[in-house]
């Protein structure tokens, strides 16, 4: 796979990104054997993307229990900022997304907490803050056990682009 990706924003998208006070970071290392993103089509589909920033996860544990939900709506967020830069480095320019189809978000909870859809609001209103009406998505946000590496959030991306 051909890494797309550039540390310099290049259009609308990652100049909003900008606006938010973000950046596009690095497309995270695969922790298996697996691709980040894969291109089928005009589709781009990501593999889960855990919350990684500088290569670590900034927190562990279950959202209710360890992690408090409003931490684990910036990691959702964070978590899609790793898609982003996933699904970047297979189709080169963000701005080629016509339309952000499908977000799968895991939630690593304690069996009482119930907020799974709120922690997933962080990932869903940046999403729809970068691309507006192509933001509008399909969502799932399911209450895990555990995630890989102890992460609290996982999320997925499946877009359309031109």
């Amino acid at each position: 796979m051909t890494d797309l990706s550039s540390d310099a924003p290049t259009g609308a998208v990652e100049s909003r990104l900008a606006d938010l006070g973000r950046t596009l970071p690095s497309v995270a290392a695969p922790v298996g054997a697996y691709a980040p993103a894969v291109v089928s089509g005009r589709w781009a589909w990501t593999s889960g993307q855990l919350p990684f920033v500088d290569g670590a996860l900034p927190a562990t544990g279950k959202v209710g229990v360890t992690v408090d939900p409003a931490t684990a709506q910036d990691l959702a967020a964070t978590s899609a900022l790793n898609a982003l830069a996933a699904i970047k480095s297979v189709i080169g320019d963000l701005d080629r997304v016509v339309r952000v189809v499908k977000v799968v978000g895991f939630v690593a909870s304690d069996p009482s907490f119930t907020g799974q859809p709120q922690v997933l609001n962080g990932a869903s209103d940046l999403i729809g803050a970068l691309f507006v009406d192509a933001g509008v998505h399909a969502r799932s946000a399911v209450g895990v056990a555990v995630l890989p590496m102890d992460s609290p959030v996982e999320v997925e991306l499946v877009v359309e682009f031109d």
